[in-house]
């Protein structure tokens, strides 16, 4: 692994840019990848990240923002151009996993296997926070990068779309907890939730709100 180091990043208005992706290109590197996670948080489901890689012309990249900033039919829009027009990776990390190694690295370990489904696979990557990962690119972290780096952006939007679907799909199996309302964060009606009828498999056990259930 070769790492960059950490960059607060900054662009005006705080829209994202194509500031680090220019300077990887400067630097010589030809396929640069944004990476960002979804669900981190929750009490249930999985921990999901994205990659993406840009294509240099032939879409709009004007409107991508953080996912959190879209509503969700602009979201989805964004995603289906996205996943259309740019090369596109998914990792995802099950609870039982998020439970035996911690949010953090079944966070990391989702970058990872993001990236890696990538082909061809990037020579610079882009990651959201302060995170590392253990391959054998070069690597930067930026602080916000979802809110200024447009590759890390798309990455946000993709990851979060995909998320959501899974959760969705989940509710229909244990409908009792609302996860398509809350994608299981750990609102009100969540929480009563797992009160009365107890965690479900897809439930974080190692997780404030739900080990307590457990145990």
């Amino acid at each position: 692994m070769i790492k960059l180091g950490l960059e607060m990043g900054g662009s005006k208005n705080n829209f994202p840019s194509f500031r680090f992706e220019n300077e990887a290109v400067r630097m010589g590197y030809s396929a640069v990848a944004g990476v960002d996670e979804a669900g981190r948080g929750p009490l249930a489901g999985p921990v999901v990240a994205a990659a993406v890689i840009l294509p240099g012309g032939g879409m709009d990249f004007s409107e991508i923002r953080d996912s959190k900033l879209l509503s969700s039919v602009k979201r989805r829009r964004l995603y289906q151009e996205i996943v259309k027009k740019a090369t596109t990776g998914i990792g995802v990390v099950e609870p039982a996993e998020i439970d035996r190694i911690n949010i953090l690295q079944a966070a990391r370990k989702a970058m990872a296997i993001a990236i890696q489904q990538l082909k061809p696979l990037p020579d610079y990557i882009l990651i959201d926070g302060p995170i590392s990962l253990e391959l054998p690119m070069t690597q930067r972290s930026v602080i916000r990068g979802d809110r200024l780096c447009v590759s890390v952006a798309a990455a946000s939007i993709v990851a979060k779309v995909t998320r959501d679907d899974l959760m969705e799909r989940l509710h229909l199996v244990y409908p009792q907890y609302g996860f398509d309302c809350n994608k299981g964060y750990p609102t009100k009606q969540h929480r009563e939730a797992i009160l009365v009828h107890g965690p479900s498999p897809v439930h974080r056990r190692s997780f404030r709100g739900v080990r307590e259930c457990v145990e």
